[in-house]
C-alpha cells in the first residue's frame, strides 16, 4: 500500500534505513490529508467493534444480582450489544464501603439515593414445614414454629404490627443474606419473614407460602448509589429502574397476602 502511494503521489514517502522517517513530501501529504483521515476515523464503521464497546461494572448484593438482575440481563445485552457489562457482588451487610463500580445498588437506607424496591414484607413458610407444624391461623400460633433469623430482616416491626411483643428471635443459625434466609425456608427450616419481589418464583411455583393477611413495609431497601451521567452508567440505571418497578407491580399483583 506504500508504494502504491508513492507511485500515486509520484515521490517517496519514508527514508528507508534501519527506522522509517517521513520524507519531506511524506510530511507535506500527512498535513494535507490529516483532516480528512480525522473524519474517517469518526465514522463507526472505521472503528474497530472492541473499541466501539462501553465499558460498565455493575456493582449488587448477591440476592438482588441473583433474582433481580440476571434473570433480565440477556434483554439488557440484546438491546445494547456496545455495553461490556460486568456484574460483580457487593457485601450484603449494611454500611460497606463504595466499591469502584460504575453503577452500584445498595441495601439500606433508600434515602442515601434512588429507590429501587420498597417491598413489603410478611411470614412465608415450605408447605413440607407447614405439615409438621400445627395450623397457623393467626400470628401468635408462630410460637409453635422455628423463625428464620438474619440482621438484613429483623422479625420485631412485623410482630409489633401484628400485636406480639415476643423479642427478636435469639436460636438459630444467622444467615447474612436475604436469599439464603429465602433458601432455608424452601427446604423447610423455619419460616421466613421474605419480599415478594425477592421470592416470587418460590410464590408462583408453591415451593412457599404466603402466612396471614398482614405484611410491613420494611426499614431498609434495594436502592442505587449515584452513578455518573456520562457513558453507558445512565442507561443501564434508567433500565435498572423500570425492571424494578415493573417486579414491584408484578410481586404485588401476585401476593395473595397483602397488608
Amino acid at each position: 500500500r506504500v508504494a502504491a502511494l508513492e507511485d500515486l503521489i509520484g515521490s517517496p514517502v519514508f527514508v528507508r534505513g534501519k527506522t522509517l522517517a517521513l520524507t519531506v513530501a511524506g510530511l507535506d501529504y500527512l498535513q494535507r490529508v490529516q483532516p480528512a483521515l480525522g473524519l474517517l476515523a469518526e465514522v463507526p464503521q472505521h472503528r474497530r467493534a472492541r473499541q466501539r464497546q462501553q465499558k460498565l461494572r455493575v456493582g449488587a448484593p448477591p440476592t438482588f444480582a441473583r433474582q433481580v438482575l440476571v434473570p433480565a440481563l440477556e434483554a439488557f445485552t440484546a438491546a445494547h450489544p456496545d455495553v461490556d457489562l460486568e456484574l460483580v457482588l457487593t457485601l450484603p451487610a449494611l454500611d460497606v464501603e463504595a466499591t469502584d463500580a460504575d453503577v452500584e445498588v445498595r441495601y439500606g437506607d433508600p434515602s442515601l439515593g434512588h429507590l429501587l424496591l420498597r417491598d413489603r414484607v410478611q411470614p412465608m413458610a415450605s408447605p413440607t414445614l407447614l405439615g409438621r407444624l400445627p395450623p397457623l391461623r393467626t400470628p401468635a400460633d408462630l410460637r409453635a414454629a422455628p423463625l428464620l433469623r438474619t440482621p438484613l430482616e429483623l422479625w420485631t416491626p412485623w410482630l409489633r404490627a401484628a400485636g406480639l411483643d415476643w423479642p427478636e428471635p435469639a436460636a438459630g443459625p444467622q444467615l447474612m443474606d436475604l436469599g439464603m434466609a429465602l433458601e432455608a425456608a424452601v427446604c423447610g427450616q423455619g419460616v421466613v419473614l421474605g419480599r415478594p419481589a425477592l421470592a416470587r418464583h418460590w410464590l408462583a411455583s408453591g415451593s412457599l407460602v404466603p402466612l396471614f393477611d398482614l405484611s410491613v413495609e420494611p426499614a431498609n431497601c434495594y436502592y442505587l448509589l449515584p452513578f455518573s451521567a456520562s457513558g453507558a452508567a445512565p442507561l443501564f440505571a434508567h433500565w435498572l429502574i423500570e425492571r424494578c418497578a415493573a417486579l414491584q407491580a408484578q410481586a404485588h399483583a401476585g401476593n395473595s397476602g397483602p397488608g
